[in-house]
């Protein structure tokens, strides 16, 4: 019998569960530990409320989570409840599949400012997330800056943008819902270093600005290169690039009746956040792409006042003591998904913060294949009977999947209409939910 281990509950997780099912059948057993009690990491408190068809891909993690030999093991913090070594005495495999939950810093002076937030935790707000759950950004003000060219920065000027009727079959969380409601916000900028042809958002998330109610996005038609260059393009990138000419053509007539402005300004670098104590301005240095599509600054610079600034830059993987990490890249060492012998990871975790959620079923099944060839039929460890009574030992509150199912179905219970669900974002409330007969 083989015994692995999986820390973290998010796709890259579950996707390894399910190859390694699909591997060895039921000459496995599965673990899938998280810090928190619910899970889906990500796909839970990353992707945008109101995307609910891309949420819906938990049904497929569910299907794996309720296979005999695959359990969750939430509320469990690995590193404080239980170590990655004594994990690795128990288990054949431990696979670290921990994503990156923390902002890469911007590295610009004010950063540390008041009303300046990384999109992890200004997401996290958003969509319920216990770490940050009680971030209460000051929306009071009339302008806002993302700083990002790719789709989190959409989704943040999205939900900034959005009316409370556009929100309904979402599932954003009721204390954000309230604050946005009340916000006066009235600009929101976009700010990329490159141009309209080095953006990393997607169609449809570019699409979704021209359809607001309160939004209209604005594109400065001097910012797009010549038509023609588009043809080099891949595709995608080339239909990303068509909505940004569309919104440069918009006229001026139609964007009277809406309130609130995108504003995409492209060949900015920030250079600085200014304000006293709190946010009150960025400073912004004009750029130039050289041959290979690289920024430089040109000297030439500006400022633009704004009271919130969300900065949308990357992210990176939380190091672990006694795991080899690559600070630069935000990720574990390791060599295709391989750390130290019995130690591996998967998804963000290994590749760093790149790719989209289905990027992370062929990193699953590749280190599941990497692991099968290091420990053939298993090694007679103690595996889930070793976890569990040490788990009995130090008195750890361990939520299993079905106690998940329990905080589900609350969540459910006590949605507003419209909504799917209305989070917890309390652990606490989230156990005692869980502890319901």
């Amino acid at each position: 019998m083989r015994h692995i281990a999986i820390i973290g509950s998010g796709p890259a997780g579950y996707y390894t569960a399910e190859a390694a099912q699909k591997q060895w059948g039921e000459d496995v057993r599965v673990d899938i530990f998280d810090l928190l009690p619910v899970p889906y990491g990500l796909i839970r408190t990353g992707v945008a409320p109101d995307h609910q068809s891309i949420k819906g891909v938990s049904r497929r993690y569910e299907s794996t989570a309720q296979l005999d030999n695959v359990r969750f093991v939430g509320n469990v913090t690995v590193g404080e409840d239980i170590t990655i070594a004594e994990l690795q005495g128990l288990y054949d495999a431990v696979v670290l599949a921990t994503g990156a939950p923390n902002d890469k810093p911007a590295g610009i002076p004010g950063e540390g400012l008041e009303n300046v937030f990384g999109s992890a935790a200004f997401v996290g707000w958003y969509n319920g997330h216990p770490q940050f759950a009680k971030l209460n950004p000051d929306l009071t003000g009339r302008t806002a800056v993302v700083i990002g060219n790719g789709n989190v920065a959409l989704d943040v000027a999205r939900i900034l943008t959005k009316t409370a009727a556009e929100f309904t079959g979402s599932d954003i969380v009721a204390h954000a819902l309230h604050a946005l409601q009340k916000s006066h916000i009235e600009r929101v900028v976009i700010l990329g270093r490159r141009g309209p042809h080095q953006i990393a958002m997607t169609p449809k998330e570019l699409g979704e600005l021209a359809h607001l109610t309160r939004g209209c996005p604005r594109v400065d038609p001097a910012d797009l290169p010549d038509v023609e260059e588009d043809l080099f393009l891949e595709p995608g990138q080339r239909k990303s690039v068509e909505h940004l000419r569309s919104f440069a053509a918009i006229p001026e007539e139609f964007r009277c009746d809406k309130p609130v402005e995108i504003d995409f300004d492209f060949f900015a670098s920030p250079k600085a956040i200014v304000g006293d104590g709190r946010v009150s301005g960025i400073e912004i240095e004009r750029t130039v792409l050289d041959e290979n599509g690289r920024a430089s600054g040109t000297g030439e610079s500006y400022t633009i006042d704004c009271e919130l600034v969300v900065t949308c830059i990357g992210y990176k993987t939380s190091p672990i003591p006694g795991v080899p990490f690559e600070e630069n890249a935000g990720r574990f060492a390791n060599d295709e998904g391989r750390i130290l012998p019995g130690l591996y990871c998967v998804g963000w975790a290994r590749r760093g913060p790149s790719g989209t959620i289905g990027t992370n079923r062929p990193d699953g099944f590749g280190v599941i294949e990497k692991i099968a060839e290091d420990i053939g039929v298993g090694s007679g460890k103690a595996g889930r009977p070793g976890f569990d009574r040490l788990a009995e030992e130090r008195k750890l509150d361990v939520v299993t999947f079905r106690d998940w199912k329990k905080i589900e179905e609350a969540e459910e219970a006590r949605a507003r209409e419209g909504a799917p669900r209305e989070k917890f974002t309390d652990v606490d409330e989230m156990i005692k939910a869980a502890s319901k007969p």
